[in-house]
């Protein structure tokens, strides 16, 4: 039964801890396409009116629903690094969820409802990422941009959370 209690809980689940999640993993994006020699990286949290930014991260309005990252170009634009691109995002999650079972395994960590919610939208995350659709706008999942990349080396590395820049339509 959901009561008045929880609903302090479902505030916290969306607005901080869902937030975190797609955090790391943008963070797993934006790492590999670091590794892959990529250029004018930028993590955005959200939709919206831009509301601030630092370093290399911007904070949209509804900065609780989803995000994106973008880039300019790739110094070493193979198979591989596109397939590592695609997939960071979901590596990401699947060590924060491994890091943060073992923590609380190892009693470094007491287990609270936080980490289980933690651990609920990362898995949440992974799974949707990693399942081979198209969006309604067209767009592909991170796992059907992968499948697709080791077909060819995707030209416009374009998924739902994923987009590279084009320099000269900016």
């Amino acid at each position: 039964m959901f009561g008045w209690d929880d609903v302090f809980k479902f505030i916290i689940s969306f607005f901080v801890i869902f937030p975190i999640v797609t955090i790391i993993h943008l963070a797993g994006h934006i790492f590999f396409v670091t590794i892959s020699g990529g250029s004018e990286k930028k993590i955005i949290l959200g939709f919206g009116k831009k509301l601030f930014s630092f370093w290399n991260i911007e904070v949209r309005q509804f900065y609780f629903m989803n995000g994106g990252c973008e880039f300019v170009k790739l110094r070493w634009d193979t198979k591989l690094s596109n397939s590592l691109i695609f997939l960071g995002g979901s590596c990401f999650n699947i060590v924060s969820i491994l890091l943060v079972n073992g923590l609380i395994k190892l009693d470094y960590m007491e287990p609270a409802t936080f980490w289980y919610q933690f651990i609920y939208f990362s898995f949440y995350v992974v799974f949707f990422s990693l399942f081979p659709v198209h969006y309604a706008d067209g767009r592909p999942s991170d796992g059907k941009a992968f499948l697709l990349g080791l077909k060819r080396i995707p030209s416009d590395k374009l998924t739902d959370d994923l987009s590279l820049k084009n320099k000269e339509n900016d």
